[in-house]
């Protein structure tokens, strides 16, 4: 499925799959051009910001969650404008806690660059990380912008996405959105003054949520210049269950055009986790194999 495809063809299942991107990654198709030419969109008025809807909208956003726990496997490919290109075989376990949408990831599994981290969401956001193939591995936090691996794209501000939370926020317009056919509620928000040291550079993210859905359709990291920094952006969801599920979305880096695509590969939902699954404190010890009842899929 295309970018343009997806609002037309998710109906409730379809909702749900696009407000459970807060739990993981989120975004859409964007636009091409040149480096020096991206800059935060010039925003097409469709209608009055009114802000009072806009702080519901994202209440409502905030309380949103998945429908039900699962397991997922997938591959992290890293696609650079120039040079090799690098794949990682990954999978996670994601639910919901007392905190909010929560998940545990593991990327190259068994192998000598396994590593492993926990994300957590809400209004008190953290990330730990695990080198389960260290002499006494310990888990440990992270910075919001340490690459998942070294040289790619992902990040865990990029699958935490704490900015939905900051609570500075402006509903700019209703506009429509770029390379998609369905109106979206343009929101723009600022760091907080507490979170400028983990986000040096970042003068905010422009989201764009679906009106009907009240969905995220494409995200912008922009920097102090206005310039955007990153992007986000869904290329494809599958239905799964009779849930729709992010298939490929892709992470941007708007300076050097290099770009790191997420793809499902295999799912099962409705699976029974235990809690422990996600403590800190047993990131470094084995998960467990994959749950029965994996459906594999391919492009």
């Amino acid at each position: 499925m295309t970018g343009s495809q997806i609002c037309r063809r998710t109906g409730a299942g379809g909702a749900r799959a696009l407000s459970f991107l807060a739990c993981f990654l989120m975004a859409f198709r964007l636009a091409a051009g040149p480096p020096a030419a991206v800059q935060a969109p010039e925003l097409s008025q469709l209608g009055l910001p009114d802000q009072a809807q806009g702080r519901a909208i994202i209440s409502q956003f905030r309380e949103s969650g998945p429908s039900q726990s699962y397991y997922a496997e997938f591959e992290l490919l890293q696609l650079p404008r120039r040079g090799p290109e690098q794949v990682f075989h990954g999978r996670m376990w994601a639910g919901r806690n007392s905190e909010g949408n929560v998940m545990r990831i593991e990327l190259n599994p068994g192998e000598a660059g396994e590593r492993r981290f926990l994300v957590q969401n809400g209004e008190s956001p953290a990330v730990w990380f695990c080198d389960p193939k260290e002499i006494a591995p310990v888990p440990r936090r992270i910075g919001l912008l340490t690459p998942l691996v070294p040289g790619i794209e992902a990040t865990p501000f990029d699958i935490q996405m704490p900015y939905l939370y900051w609570p500075d926020e402006t509903l700019q317009s209703i506009a429509r959105v770029p390379g998609l056919e369905r109106p979206a509620y343009v929101f723009f928000f600022r760091p907080p003054a507490d979170s400028a040291a983990g986000t040096p550079g970042i003068a905010g993210v422009q989201v764009y949520l679906d009106t009907q859905y009240n969905a995220p359709v494409r995200t912008e990291m922009v920097g102090a210049d206005g310039r955007v920094l990153k992007t986000m952006s869904l290329v494809g969801l599958k239905k799964i269950q009779g849930e729709y599920k992010p298939k490929e979305i892709d992470f941007r880096n708007e300076s050097t055009r290099d770009k790191t695509r997420f793809d499902l590969t295999a799912a099962v939902l409705g699976v029974q986790l235990r809690p422990s699954l996600f403590q800190p404190a047993e990131l470094c010890s084995p998960a467990g194999p994959a749950p029965d009842g994996l459906d594999r899929f391919g492009p």
